[in-house]
């Protein structure tokens, strides 16, 4: 009898990058991902396919896969129905409407208008159909020329919707290129905003913003092998998300400041206080948040001494999966 396998997927390109380096510091080993799309994974119940981050949400709805990583774009754009288990935190992206710099409009809505206040079809290139479609619905120039009616989506197989006049053509890419003989605005996603800059193109609109999520399929969460496997996997992912956050510090501190150093400090939360071998001193360290780090040098400058900083590579915080006490 074969053993029970967790269907695990993650994403090829870039956030494919990002989603190995997670695993790699969250301590698990994946192997041969340049040369096949099943790669190895070193945790031997999981079993691991590389897969295009459009496909994924669908595929862990379906219950084809239990568990990937995708970005939350994808995620609304498919109507996925998964469960959410972790903001990664990574792949951090913006969906924008771009136009022509030419164009006078500085806002989707006023672009839009424009086109239809003359009668004219507003055509706009996207990957991302149906939520291009829905944020188009939302303008309130559709509404009230338009009202309930849906965008016209087209690609080459087939047409949905009942409006012309706003008009979704899917782009297989080069998107940035067709503006504006082929059509009046694009949908696309942006980090910098430098590939729009490089083709003449101003944002008009910021349609959602995403970063990489890991989800899991809502039946696979009910069963307590693949449950428990799943949990497995946020905990240690969650750590490395969270020690990207925070330092690990340590600090000597004379007896008679002590105190005075934890009172002054409340960032300091649970720290490890230990008497040193030198009598009257002790060391002090715990670990605290990047952004408090430079709001408390002047108080250790004035009450301590030998300042020592580590970046933690996973923080886990086992508290919240278990109840400790056994």
């Amino acid at each position: 009898m074969a053993s029970k396998k967790l269907k695990l997927t993650i994403p090829n390109g870039h956030l494919g990058q990002k989603s190995t380096e997670i695993f790699q510091k969250a301590y698990y080993k994946i192997s041969g991902q340049d040369r096949s799309y099943r790669p190895g994974f070193s945790d031997a119940d999981v079993e691991l396919r590389v897969l295009r981050p459009q496909e994924i949400p669908l595929y862990v709805s379906d219950g084809i896969l239990d568990v990937g990583i995708t970005g939350i774009d994808w995620i609304t754009e498919t109507a996925a129905d998964v469960e959410e288990v972790l903001d990664l935190e990574f792949g951090g992206v913006k969906l924008v409407g771009a136009a022509p710099k030419s164009q006078p409009y500085d806002t989707v809505n006023d672009l839009a208008e424009s086109f239809w206040s003359k009668g004219k079809e507003f055509r706009v290139s996207a990957e991302y159909l149906n939520v291009t479609a829905g944020y188009l619905k939302s303008q309130p120039a559709y509404k009230k020329r338009f009202g309930d009616k849906d965008p016209m989506i087209i690609t080459p197989w087939w047409r949905k919707g009942d409006n012309p006049k706003a008009a979704v053509y899917l782009s297989f890419g080069a998107t940035e290129a067709k503006p504006p003989e082929i059509v009046d605005m694009i949908v696309d996603v942006t980090e910098t905003g430098t590939t729009l800059e490089q083709n003449n193109l101003k944002q008009i609109g910021t349609l959602m913003r995403s970063t990489a999520r890991l989800v899991a399929n809502k039946e696979a969460m009910k069963d307590p092998w693949k449950k428990e496997k799943i949990l497995d996997l946020k905990i240690m992912l969650s750590g490395v998300v969270e020690g990207q956050k925070r330092l690990h510090i340590f600090v000597n501190v004379k007896e008679k400041n002590l105190s005075k150093l934890l009172a002054e400090l409340p960032a300091l939360k649970r720290p490890t206080v230990s008497p040193l071998s030198e009598k009257g001193w002790y060391d002090v360290n715990t670990v605290i948040s990047k952004k408090d780090l430079h709001g408390m040098l002047p108080t250790l400058k004035r009450l301590a001494q030998g300042l020592v900083i580590h970046e933690p590579q996973n923080i886990l915080s086992l508290e919240e999966f278990g109840k400790g006490d056994e």
